[in-house]
């Protein structure tokens, strides 16, 4: 009787080394979700709340069970409204995604905002004024 050996990958990481690679299958659904959604927003969303929101990434689980979904606002000031307003069309993006994206089970949708653009931007002052106080003290 011939054995049969089984290989199994090994899960160690090497000192220094950041781990495996991320796999393909979760970042395509994800470029899906936000391209989808996107386009929801743009189309289908008459929620005068969701004005202005633009959707800046999306990152899904390895398992696909969840997906958060970063969105940015024009208005800091309508960042609030606009939470709620994503919060009560969850289920319409849910069942959307459902009919076009034809996965098993979609992932749950958690929407966060992003805080990265409007750091960004306080950045950008930051270093304007050295720059203007620099070019003031020359």
């Amino acid at each position: 009787m011939a054995r049969s050996r089984s290989r199994r990958r090994s899960s160690a990481v090497l000192p220094g080394l950041v781990g495996p690679a991320p796999k393909r299958r979760p970042i395509r659904v994800a470029d899906a979700i936000k391209v989808e959604i996107a386009m929801l927003l743009l189309q289908k969303v008459k929620d005068p709340r969701l004005e202005g929101v633009s959707i800046t990434r999306v990152e899904v689980t390895d398992d696909l069970s969840c997906a958060r979904i970063y969105y940015s606002v024009l208005d800091q000031e309508k960042a609030a409204p606009a939470a709620k307003g994503l919060a009560s069309a969850k289920g319409f993006f849910r069942s959307t995604l459902a009919q076009t994206l034809n996965l098993r089970a979609v992932p749950e949708l958690i929407f966060t905002l992003d805080r990265m653009a409007a750091e960004q931007q306080r950045l950008e002052q930051l270093f304007q004024e050295i720059r203007d106080e620099d070019g003031a003290s020359a």
